[in-house]
């Protein structure tokens, strides 16, 4: 990922956004993950979300 920086701001390092910084419900990333919002589907998002928090994010939405 490459940013346009103009001459002020190449003193300050850029500030990176990744899709972890906002709240994900499980059936988001259920259907993030290429997943029909099932129950099922739901229940293991949540799990995931619970025991790995933003990094199942990460790892599904680059």
């Amino acid at each position: 990922m490459s940013t346009i920086r103009t001459p002020s701001e190449e003193s300050t390092p850029p500030i990176w956004r990744t899709g972890a910084e906002q709240p994900w419900d499980p059936e988001d990333l259920a259907i993030a993950q290429g997943k029909y919002p099932t129950p099922e589907n739901i229940a293991r998002a949540r799990a995931e979300l619970e025991r790995d928090g933003a990094a199942a994010i990460e790892r599904t939405v680059p």
